[in-house]
């Protein structure tokens, strides 16, 4: 009797410790999505990018040790960095540093500055990425997480046509077996030309779990948390029509306004025990 009574105490501190650990997990993400030191535009999206569904979609925690790759300004950093801080590991992969690409560095600039001058930003890892050149995004076998968010078009649109192969096979090489990839990407209907990817800023949905797959990782599941059904993915300049963009400037705006952001496929990948 007083076996079971002690395993019975056990067993419900061990439940009692798993909830408590649940809900600091929720709380840390929460707290970063709502922080009133969130850039306001930036804020103002998550009605189109769903942060808070989309993380936990892909089964983010702050214990992790989490890869961001291509950051960019930070919108996403804003949210990942200060929920791992004092918790996890959070590796930012930002364009290399000897990029002869304007734009690349002035994203860079900014986001070191952000780095040096952002109490949320002071654990951020900082490492390189480039499909083909700049592969080594975090050591080999230590991360819980890898994010890629609207940046398969940007690999596929570009000069190396292995570029996209290039990029997955990193992502593979810095997770742990089992670890997981979240992709969240621009997307283009299946009875769509594949030419149309080339230029249109759209991937077909099949093309990315085909070259996951390629790369070794295993679909485990998908998610229409960030789909926009009024998206039909055919405007004139491509997915930069839409907002943020709106590449047409004032011409059509509220139409395209009215679309909100692209239609996106949300898919969570596992590299194999």
């Amino acid at each position: 009797m007083k076996f079971a009574v002690k395993s019975l105490l056990v067993a419900s501190l061990a439940l009692a410790s798993a909830h408590a650990l649940s809900h600091n997990h929720e709380s840390a993400l929460t707290s970063a999505v709502q922080s009133s030191e969130r850039d306001a535009k930036n804020s103002a999206r998550d009605t189109y990018r769903h942060p808070i569904e989309t993380l936990e979609f892909f089964g983010f925690k702050p214990t992790m040790t989490v890869v961001e790759i291509a950051p960019g300004g930070g919108w996403y950093s804003e949210i990942l960095a200060p929920a791992v801080k004092g918790h996890g590991v959070y590796y930012a992969a930002h364009f290399p540093a000897d990029s002869e690409v304007g734009y690349y560095q002035r994203s860079l600039a900014g986001f070191k500055k952000k780095m040096s001058d952002d109490a949320r930003f002071s654990e951020v890892k900082l490492t390189e990425f480039a499909p083909i050149t700049h592969l080594d995004i975090a050591p080999a076998g230590s991360a819980d997480l890898v994010l890629t968010f609207r940046n398969v078009h940007n690999w596929y649109m570009g000069k190396e046509k292995e570029g996209t192969l290039s990029a997955f096979k990193a992502f593979y090489k810095a997770l742990k077996p089992g670890g997981t990839l979240g992709v969240v990407e621009h997307r283009l209907p299946e009875s769509r030309s594949d030419d149309d990817q080339k230029s249109s800023g759209y991937m077909k949905q099949s093309y990315v779990i085909d070259i996951a797959k390629q790369a070794g990782f295993e679909l485990v599941a998908t998610s229409d948390i960030n789909a926009n059904p009024l998206d039909t993915a055919d405007h004139p300049k491509g997915v930069w029509t839409l907002p943020p963009r709106l590449a047409l400037d004032e011409q059509d705006a509220a139409k395209y306004k009215a679309i909100g952001e692209s239609d996106r496929m949300t898919l969570k990948f596992k590299k194999p025990l």
